[in-house]
């Protein structure tokens, strides 16, 4: 899978510092797999996933202390995510609809000609 907004991912484990090797460790597996169904999802992962709707499913990261949300286009083969936080955090958002990691829009610049 291509996993999009890895950046997203180095943000999160610089504030919490123990979810470093974890997280790592779950980019190698999902890098390295080419889901087409989400039954495949669970056949790799097992209980430590929740498949949802809209193609989002949730990753249980180091033990159940961390969720992954994430939105994935299994014809391309694309993950992106969408959320990354404590199972407290988890509990506050709506994993179906949540997208904390959305592209920044760019600012344009307006030069007024002389």
């Amino acid at each position: 899978m291509n996993v999009y907004n890895k950046s997203s991912i180095i943000e999160f484990y610089k504030k919490h510092a123990d979810s470093k090797i974890p997280l790592e460790i779950w980019f190698e597996e999902v890098t390295s797999k080419k889901w087409k169904t989400p039954n495949q999802i669970k056949q790799d992962y097992g209980g430590s996933v929740s498949v949802l709707k809209n193609s989002r499913v949730v990753f249980d990261i180091k033990g159940n202390d961390y969720r992954l949300v994430a939105a994935i286009n299994y014809e391309n083969g694309w993950l992106f995510i969408k959320f990354i936080g404590t199972h407290v955090a988890y509990d506050d958002i709506d994993a179906n609809s949540i997208d904390v990691f959305k592209p920044k829009k760019r600012k344009t610049i307006n030069k007024k000609k002389k």
